[in-house]
């Protein structure tokens, strides 16, 4: 290494060169970044996520892909007059404006129970009519059969003014085809009556009566259009859609207690509506009461580009949604919190941006401090805030290269990399102020004994740290496999900066400073006397006088901390990517600093405590034979099971979350004549389910209810491929316990000819959960081998013996089981970015730790005594480990502030990781070093 820092040190301006050249050239791949807030990145190779694809893929209300928003209105009473008609009038605002317009479908884009109380108002209403017109049909047909058997037989009198007479009593519009068709009927009779006088009295009476009956027909013939359209006007009602305008006007129209009426019966009644009304009510609400201070607004918007991965909304989704929180009342009618994945999208992307603006300049403005404090030299500020900002060019750089998309995990890495780039500098500027001592040493001789002695260390550092992050290629998720590559870039790139740029920059700007009469000798942190030299020495001190007791409590700690480390739980919830509303103080930083308003974990929070959310479901998958009766059979009886299942939502009324074929079968029966009928034919038990053609059943269900069928049966060039249950989910259930259970529901179903699998954001969720501690217990294992057998080999090749390499890992051990210990006493699980912790624990212990190992084996080699060999190392390189660890462990810290709840605890962890690795090396390591020198090495140095 002595010949590499020689030519470094006598070829600074060509280093300079080549390092600026190469700076360049991986600076131009920045450009080419994107970014990912897709949760997508995330998404196993589990069976489970090809099913929730195929699901995503095949499975939809019609012939779009759509997406629901869900408005949570509160209010001291939203089911009073005001409150509905405030809702209303939202919903027509949401659908008069532009922006969320042109998302909305054309079917009942909006829907609530204000519209369905308005919407049974105004049924109610029509209902009155039509039996009022059918009784003014009767009453008038009655007249009319009257007015024909008097006319009948008074052969006199007049037609004319007989059906006038009744026209002129009736609001039945009566026509002159009317007229006409009466006035035929009449002849009719009367010929019957004037031909027969003279005939036999039975025949006559029979002729009679068959000629009364077929001209009696003709009242109601004459009222033939308008029975039809009474008819016709029924059907309509059925189905009645009326306007936004018109729910509106009716609301507005009834007193307090007819609207408290039509909310009790809409919502108390056993009907298919009173349980669609319940789906909008909270869980608390009781059926068919007239009060309630919650309840909820679903919004349908069409998605053109087809599905799309959490958090990957498309932008006029994210813009609608957006919009519809704008445009929610100004007064004070009611509260509106929108909740879609327009607004979980748009939140990932701010929360990025705004965790950028404010943890960037407070991270910049501690280093800068501590730097300031540390150096106390505007000069190696500098040169160190240059080599962070290459560092992290050559970072950005690379991803650019190498086509890895940016989010929100990677803003650990440039974290990481600015404390690793704050260490490595740290340690080279410190050892190159050691080796100047006086102006007497040329800046060139100093770096060059600076970069011999140091420049090992930084290598061991760099390989160890580097099979540490690349541990996680041994991660199931591909996002961990990104992350392990690119820090091991960033990490490398650490190392060819600071262990060449910086150090040639250094050297030449001093010669050219002390050439002009400018002093740049400086005394390095921890050499000088004074507190901090008595608090690093504590640690040689006591291995020196109690090396065992130092070890022994170390072990318990150790203990203590593996044993709590076995309840650290994983966390994979499309939550942990969403920022908290940030305290009022963040928010009055000036701008651009400044968070936005986060409303998100604010509406998930409301949904999971009171509300039924819409997208925390399973789906327990059927392909291949569903014609088969016995399939149907097998699902109805899955469905009964998961109904008991305590993961299983319930609506307010108590009824399970679960739709199915079947479910959407009794549904859709309820209300179409035809469905029923063919429903009816297939079901020969009684009970509701085809027992046989039941291709047959599926064919007129997609016939009459295209998109409710499509929603539960797959259908594909005629042939029916698939069929789902969809289950909601309670979402506080815990994630292995709604596997489980769904898991059962799956083997329920399964049989002979199919295929089940149980599916579903939920589950897929679980798996990531469980890959992610599976991420973290295998980069524990290889990372902590692989540093093991580099360093035994390496030290073995260089000094002799493998057992330094093994002494200096058990200090990354016991930092290892300290910082699981504490993220289960701080109850810190398992999530996208502390699944790293354990390689990056590996990786900065083992920094702290070599950095002592090889200066005491410097040292040891010169020194007369164990404990003089100790005290030089923990005064030397311990000074420049305690700077590196404030500013490291600080920069790590700032993450506290910020919106993000997982960096604030990866920024806490992170920050007692570096803690404890200090301590470790400092404090621990020294105990076990002197042990190593009595029993290992013995004779070398001797006290």
């Amino acid at each position: 290494m002595f010949d590499t820092s020689e030519w470094i040190t006598g070829n600074a301006r060509l280093v300079i060169a080549v390092m600026l050249i190469a700076s360049a050239v991986v600076a131009a791949g920045a450009p080419m970044v994107d970014r990912s807030t897709s949760l997508d990145q995330f998404q196993t190779d589990a069976d489970e996520a090809d099913a929730l694809d195929y699901v995503d893929t095949n499975f939809s209300s019609g012939t779009t892909d759509t997406t629901s928003a869900q408005v949570i209105v509160r209010d001291d009473d939203v089911l009073d007059t005001e409150t509905l008609v405030s809702m209303l009038e939202y919903e027509r605002a949401l659908q008069t404006n532009e922006t969320v317009n042109e998302t909305l479908v054309k079917n009942d884009p909006t829907q609530s129970v204000a519209n369905l109380v308005a919407t049974a108002a105004i049924r109610d209403s029509r209902a009155v009519e039509l039996q009022t017109r059918e009784r003014e049909l009767a009453r008038t047909e009655t007249e009319l059969a009257d007015a024909l058997d008097s006319l009948a037989r008074n052969p006199n009198a007049s037609v004319r003014l007989a059906f006038g007479a009744v026209d002129a009593n009736t609001s039945v519009t009566l026509t002159e085809e009317d007229y006409t068709l009466f006035a035929d009927a009449v002849e009719e009779r009367r010929e019957s009556i004037d031909g027969n006088a003279t005939t036999d009295r039975t025949a006559t009476a029979g002729a009679h009566n068959e000629t009364r009956d077929r001209t009696g027909n003709v009242t109601e013939q004459t009222l033939a259009d308008e029975y039809a359209s009474l008819a016709e006007d029924r059907r309509e009602l059925a189905d009645l859609d009326p306007t936004l305008e018109n729910q509106t006007e009716k609301l507005r129209s009834l007193n307090d207690s007819e609207v408290d009426t039509l909310v009790a019966d809409v919502l108390g009644g056993d009907s298919n509506g009173s349980a669609r009304a319940l789906a909008f009510m909270p869980d608390y609400y009781e059926p068919g009461t007239t009060e309630i201070n919650a309840t909820l607004i679903v919004v349908t918007q069409e998605t053109a580009g087809g599905s799309f991965a959490p958090g990957d909304a498309p932008d006029e989704i994210e813009n609608a949604q957006a919009a519809m929180t704008d445009l929610a009342p100004n007064d004070d009618s009611m509260s509106v919190l929108v909740y879609g994945d327009g607004i979980v999208s748009t939140e990932i992307t701010d929360s990025m941006i705004d965790s950028v603006l404010l943890v960037g300049p407070l991270a910049v403005a501690f280093v800068l401090l501590v730097l300031v404090v540390v150096y106390r030299d505007l000069l190696d500020i500098l040169l160190g805030l240059l080599g962070i900002a290459l560092v992290l060019v050559w970072t950005f750089g690379a991803m650019g290269w190498f086509e890895i998309a940016f989010s929100q995990p990677f803003i650990v890495v440039l974290v990481l990399l600015i404390g690793l780039s704050i260490d490595y500098g740290l340690h080279v500027v410190m050892r190159y102020r050691e080796a100047r001592g006086s102006s007497e040493t040329p800046p060139s001789r100093a770096m060059a004994v600076a970069l011999g002695s140091v420049g090992v260390a930084l290598v061991y550092v760099t390989t160890t740290t580097v099979i540490g992050f690349l541990s996680n290629l041994t991660s199931p998720l591909a996002v961990f496999r990104e992350l392990g590559v690119l820090s091991a870039i960033g990490i490398v790139a650490t190392l060819l900066v600071f262990g060449l740029l910086v150090p040639a920059l250094k050297i030449e700007l001093d010669e050219l400073l002390e050439g002009r009469g400018i002093d740049r000798v400086k005394p390095a942190v921890g050499t000088g006397g004074g507190p901090v030299n008595h608090l690093l020495d504590t640690g040689a001190t006591l291995a020196t006088k109690a090396p065992y007791v130092v070890i022994a409590v170390a072990l318990l700690v150790s203990a203590a901390g593996a044993y709590g480390a076995t309840d650290i739980d994983a966390s994979f919830e499309q939550s942990d990517f969403l920022a908290e509303d940030p305290d009022d103080w963040l928010k009055d930083l000036p701008d651009p600093i400044a968070p936005g308003t986060y409303t998100a974990e604010t509406a998930i929070d409301t949904l999971d405590r009171d509300f039924v959310r819409q997208d925390t479901t399973a789906t327990i998958l059927v392909r291949g034979d569903v014609t088969d009766p016995a399939t149907l059979d097998r699902l109805d009886a899955a469905r009964t099971n998961a109904s008991d299942m305590s993961a299983t939502e319930t609506y307010a009324d108590g009824e399970p979350a679960v739709t199915d074929p079947i479910t959407v079968m009794d549904r859709v029966a309820a209300n179409n004549e035809s469905f029923n009928r063919t429903l009816s034919a297939a079901d020969t038990d009684g009970d509701g389910i085809p027992d046989e053609n039941v291709t047959a059943v599926y064919d007129e269900l997609y016939r009459v209810a295209s998109e409710e069928a499509a929603d539960v049966v797959h259908r594909e060039a005629g042939e029916y491929q698939a069929v789902r249950m969809v289950v909601t989910v309670d979402s506080g259930a815990d994630g292995d316990v709604v596997r489980d259970q769904m898991e059962w529901i799956a083997d329920d179903a399964d049989g002979a000819g199919v295929s089940v699998i149980a599916t579903g954001d939920v589950i897929v969720n679980q798996i990531t959960a469980d890959q992610l501690a599976e991420t973290a217990l295998l980069s524990l294992v290889v990372a902590l081998s692989s540093v093991l057998v580099v360093l035994a080999v390496a030290y073995r090749v260089t000094e002799g013996s493998a057992s330094l390499g093994v002494v200096t890992i058990l200090p990354v051990a016991f930092t290892l089981t300290w910082v699981l210990g504490t993220m289960a006493l701080l109850d810190i699980p398992f999530n996208i970015v502390t699944g790293m912790i354990t390689g990056l624990t590996i990786g900065l212990g083992v920094d702290y730790s070599l950095h002592i190992s090889e200066r005491f084996n410097q040292e040891l080699a010169e020194a007369e005594t164990v404990a003089a060999a100790l005290h030089e190392t923990v005064t030397g390189t311990g000074g420049a480990l305690l700077s590196s660890a404030v500013t490291t462990a600080s920069g790590f810290a700032v993450l506290l502030v910020t919106i993000l709840p997982f960096l604030q605890s990866f920024g806490l962890i992170t920050a007692l990781t570096i803690v404890f690795a200090f301590l470790a090396s400092v404090f621990v390591l020294p105990s076990l070093l002197v042990v190593w020198t009595r029993f290992i090495k013995r004779g070398a140095g001797s006290d």
